[in-house]
């Protein structure tokens, strides 16, 4: 008898944390991408992700281990690579997710099949949908993320530490000379961005104006006639390590102001094309060159 004692007061003592840690998650409710709100009434300590960035940005939260599936290409941080797969951006294993009972499933607004996010939400799993247009938005999701998983703290200070270089990237270009620039996702077909795109948002922190800021839709075909009519002052790519620069093809119009200023700069993929704080390396770049293109025209 005297030997259940230990195992009685244990059970007693988690009992009672379990307790006070479901007292002390007073509920959050989580913006979604539709306007609505989801809300939480527990700590959602199993979490699945439906995107590579949304996988990093839990990892950014502190919430690493609270992630038991998430997608193809999640390889940043290097444990996410070690992370179960259900699917890929574009096709979810809805049975696996199921079979994984997640407290939560974060799912990219624009990017994942909306009937797959539809038969989740059918099935009684919490689904939060997410979309990032602004910079800013990075640190709000984050917080949100260490908010919902019981993670506050570690959130807080990721988020804290990114709003700050955030802040300090703005502060430090907010007066300069405002440029025009391309920017171009991929060759062919010619593919770009209107000025609403997440990176427009960020390239704008450093004085940068799209060429096409104003045409609806986020990502779009443009023909090489416009671009040239519109005659930027600098152009930008993503480029993955040891490729050539994809920007090259403009060398055939010497007569553009990006060719002539030698400006066809490029920026690491993994970090521009990613809704977490990786982007900020990017945008640092891109402030740089462009504040040396302005010293090379103002000489």
């Amino acid at each position: 008898m005297a030997h259940g004692y230990p195992a009685l007061r244990c059970g007693v003592v988690c009992f009672i944390l379990l307790v006070f840690s479901m007292q002390s998650f007073a509920g959050v409710n989580l913006p979604q991408a539709d306007g609505s709100s989801l809300k939480l009434n527990a700590p959602a300590d199993r979490l699945i992700t439906l995107s590579p960035h949304l996988a990093e940005l839990v990892f950014a939260a502190g919430a690493g281990k609270n992630l038991v599936a998430t997608v193809e290409y999640s390889e940043y941080p290097e444990a996410a690579a070690s992370v179960p797969r259900i699917g890929d951006a574009f096709a979810i294993d809805v049975e696996r997710v199921l079979a994984l009972s997640p407290d939560l499933v974060i799912a990219w607004d624009s990017g994942n099949p909306r009937q797959a996010v539809a038969q989740l939400v059918s099935l009684g799993i919490p689904v939060w949908s997410v979309e990032i247009r602004e910079p800013i938005e990075i640190a709000e999701v984050i917080k949100a993320i260490g908010d919902a998983s019981g993670h506050t703290q570690a959130a807080g200070v990721a988020a804290a530490g990114f709003q700050r270089r955030l802040n300090d990237l703005s502060r430090r270009y907010a007066s300069r000379q405002v440029l025009d620039y391309f920017y171009q996702i991929d060759e062919k077909p010619l593919y770009t961005l209107n000025g609403e795109h997440l990176i427009s948002q960020g390239l704008s922190l450093c004085g940068g104006h799209n060429i096409f800021h104003d045409l609806p839709g986020l990502a779009f075909q443009v023909t090489h006639e416009s671009v040239i009519v519109a005659n930027p002052v600098a152009m930008f790519a993503p480029v993955q390590d040891n490729q050539p620069n994809p920007l090259a093809v403009w060398l055939d119009w010497p007569g553009l102001q990006a060719v002539s200023a030698n400006a066809l700069f490029t920026l690491p993929a993994d970090k521009i094309n990613q809704a977490t704080p990786r982007l900020l390396d990017a945008l640092e770049i891109a402030c740089s060159v462009l504040d040396d293109l302005r010293e090379e025209k103002n000489r």
